[in-house]
């Protein structure tokens, strides 16, 4: 259920404008997931979110510079995901694995033990086979939403 929550607060923060606690609990609601305003509050720290001006000057949450960075080059370079026990596989443009995996270092993602990259694949140790399946997806999701 925490997983679901927090990309649904992935996609809903990136898809609108949203500037309070309040509407993001609205937001969540209409999709099916009711919260509370603590419960959120974690949400909204275990996520890293920040609050920042938007084009026309009003406040709202984003994601840290570094998961955007993140974001933008898995769009550009990863072309597959895969994991196999408590190891994930990302497979890379020629080239583009190194900048790919220190932009995941930065964001420091739960359960990763370590990074490593070579010119176009990427091998994140991550502890459990059960974390290495949930971040599998959410690269998934995130690089392949309508899959």
């Amino acid at each position: 259920m925490k997983n679901r929550r927090h990309e649904l607060i992935l996609e809903l923060i990136t898809e609108q404008p949203v500037g309070t606690q309040e509407l993001l609990i609205q937001l969540l609601g209409e999709r099916g997931i009711k919260t509370t305003q603590a419960t959120l509050s974690r949400d909204i720290q275990q996520l890293n979110l920040v609050k920042q001006r938007d084009e026309n000057g009003d406040f709202r949450y984003t994601l840290p510079a570094a998961a955007a960075e993140e974001k933008s080059l898995f769009e550009e370079a990863v072309l597959s995901v895969d994991y196999a026990m408590n190891t994930i596989v990302l497979k890379c443009r020629a080239g583009m694995a190194q900048g790919t995996c220190a932009a995941i270092d930065s964001v420091n993602h739960q359960g990763v033990v370590g990074t490593i990259a070579g010119d176009d694949t990427i091998f994140i140790l991550v502890r459990t086979e059960d974390e290495a399946k949930k971040l599998s997806k959410q690269f998934r999701s995130e690089l392949f939403p309508r899959r």
